[in-house]
C-alpha cells in the first residue's frame, strides 16, 4: 500500500511539473531576450509609391513598442541599439469590396504586404524575418455625398496601429 502511495505521488508529480511552463498569461512579453534593452526602429523603406506611408507605420510600430514594454528603450538610431526592426512596406493598396446599389463603394478593404526583420545586434542573430507579412483591414465609407470625408488617412492611421499591434504580438509574446 505505501509502495502504491509512494508511486502515485511520484507520478503526480512528474505530470504536473512537466506542465509549469505551458501556461503564460497573455501580455508578458518576454519572448524577447533578456539581454535587450534597447530596440532600433528605424524609418521603414517604401518602394510602394504610397506617399509618406512609411511615416504613419513608423511612427506606429514605435508608439506600440514603448506602450508594450516599459523597460525596452526604443530609438530610430541603430547605433547602440541591442537589437533592430527594419521594415520594407512592399505593397500597399485599397480595393472596394461591397458596392451600394448604384455601384459605389461602401466598403473598403486596405491591404498591406510588409518585409520585417528583427535582428539581434549583440549576438549578430535574426530573432523575426518574415519578408511576406500580410495584415488586412476595412473601413466604411459614407453614403451621403453630403457627408463624405476622405476617410483614407484615418483608415490608414488606424491599420498602423491594428498592425503594429500584430506584429509586436507575434515578436514579443512569441507567436
Amino acid at each position: 500500500m505505501r509502495g502504491l502511495k509512494l508511486v502515485m505521488l511520484v507520478a503526480l508529480l512528474l505530470v504536473c511539473g512537466g506542465y509549469r511552463e505551458c501556461y503564460k498569461p497573455a501580455g508578458r512579453g518576454d519572448a524577447l531576450p533578456k539581454h535587450i534593452k534597447t530596440l532600433a526602429i528605424p524609418p521603414f523603406q517604401n518602394p510602394s509609391l504610397r506617399y509618406k506611408v512609411e511615416q504613419r507605420f513608423t511612427s506606429a510600430m514605435i508608439d506600440e513598442a514603448l506602450r508594450r514594454s516599459r523597460s525596452l528603450r526604443v530609438t530610430s538610431s541603430p547605433e547602440g541599439a541591442d537589437a533592430v526592426m527594419l521594415g520594407t512596406i512592399r505593397n500597399f493598396f485599397f480595393r472596394p469590396v461591397l458596392l451600394d446599389d448604384i455601384g459605389r463603394a461602401r466598403l473598403v478593404e486596405v491591404t498591406l504586404i510588409v518585409g520585417l526583420t528583427l535582428r539581434d545586434q549583440t549576438k549578430n542573430k535574426i530573432l523575426f524575418d518574415n519578408q511576406n507579412y500580410v495584415f488586412r483591414a476595412e473601413y466604411e465609407v459614407t453614403g451621403d455625398p453630403q457627408s463624405f470625408f476622405n476617410e483614407e488617412g484615418p483608415a490608414t492611421d488606424r491599420l498602423a496601429r491594428d498592425f503594429a499591434r500584430s506584429v509586436l504580438t507575434a515578436i514579443m509574446e512569441g507567436f
